[in-house]
């Protein structure tokens, strides 16, 4: 498994519990693209777009059952990043969990290696 992460709203998850799809937030929607993170970009991700959140969930999918709508792209520093140009199906999910925001109120991703 190549696992990449989706965080996002719990009425986010939700709604994409109770749809089967998720199409995308509405950065995702303005963009044309779902965003996603690769491990080492992850916290980065949830630091500098979701400080101060309490009401996150991080998904994990398996980047390697995709398909080829997911594309890898130059973004923050010209790192590549994983960007899905289609809706992703609930069983696509590999797991889930909430994210605990941290002191400095960033959410905790933890380790992303397991």
């Amino acid at each position: 498994m190549r696992p990449i992460f989706k965080i996002m709203s719990r009425a986010e998850w939700a709604a994409f519990q109770a749809e089967g799809e998720f199409g995308g937030s509405a950065v995702d929607l303005a963009d044309g693209y779902i965003h996603f993170s690769a491990p080492d970009q992850a916290q980065e991700t949830a630091a500098k777009h979701f400080a101060g959140r309490d009401d996150l969930v991080l998904l994990t999918l398996d980047a390697d059952v995709l398909g080829d709508k997911l594309a890898w792209e130059p973004s923050r520093g010209g790192a590549l990043f994983p960007h899905l140009y289609r809706p992703i199906a609930l069983n696509e999910v590999a797991a889930w969990r909430d994210l605990p925001l941290g002191v400095d109120g960033a959410p905790q991703l933890g380790d992303l290696s397991e």
